[in-house]
């Protein structure tokens, strides 16, 4: 095996896990604010406090703070039907 496919095998993998992660994070949380209708303003409260760790430039802060705008729009949504 080159370091090719190794590289290859090893962002595969992480993509995997965080496909798995997000999916169990976001049932998590739909499983939650159904019976917490405060934890989505909380949620959305929460945004303006996240940032991108990376440095260099690819950081983004207010990149991930519009993914998470998305993500918690996406509860609400669920939480409408």
């Amino acid at each position: 095996m080159t370091d090719t496919q190794s590289s290859s095998d090893a962002t595969t993998q992480a993509r995997r896990r965080e496909i798995v992660a997000e999916h169990l994070l976001f049932t998590t949380l739909r499983f939650l604010a159904e019976r917490h209708p405060e934890l989505l303003d909380a949620l959305d409260a929460s945004v303006n406090h996240l940032g991108d760790p990376g440095g260099g430039a690819t950081q983004d802060d207010e990149a991930v703070r519009e993914i998470a705008r998305r993500f918690v729009a996406s509860l609400r949504a669920e939480a409408r039907t």
